[in-house]
């Protein structure tokens, strides 16, 4: 594994696509224990048409359905039998805990992940993750997941 990871690697791993998918870069990676990743906000984003006209916010449940998505890298590259299937797994949040939402997110902003793994197993992991813009806190959240 060559850091950081782009596009092309990140969709060898997960399913998502546009413009479902909210990762850019993974920046670290330590497989079965940690990860960094990055998702540019921009203001061609489609749910900035909505969330709010004349004042963009980033929903606060796609920054941690992103928070989510660079935990799904983590999860994909610390399992190496299942990276040598072929195409991306499915990942399914099962829960989220402790979740705190600090200050908005808007266009022009670079959010920053790190999670770390709190347990791991065969198909279920659990993670502590944060999202950061300029080195701040805007949110937090214990991640639950699944791979099918």
């Amino acid at each position: 594994m060559n850091l950081p990871l782009g596009y092309e690697e990140i969709v060898k791993i997960l399913p998502h696509r546009y413009p479902f998918l909210l990762v850019d870069r993974v920046t670290e990676l330590e497989p079965g224990k940690r990860v960094k990743g990055i998702k540019n906000v921009t203001i061609n984003e489609p749910f900035f048409q909505g969330h709010f006209p004349g004042n963009p916010i980033m929903p606060g449940v796609l920054i941690i359905e992103a928070m989510a998505q660079v935990g799904g890298v983590l999860a994909g590259f610390s399992m190496p039998e299942d990276m040598k299937k072929e195409g991306p797994r499915d990942f399914y949040f099962v829960a989220m805990d402790k979740v705190k939402f600090r200050k908005p997110v808007v266009p022009g902003d670079q959010l920053v992940f790190e999670l770390v793994t709190l347990r791991t197993g065969s198909r279920v992991w659990k993670m502590a993750g944060k999202a950061l813009v300029n080195e701040e806190l805007v949110a937090e959240a214990e991640l639950i997941a699944t791979i099918a």
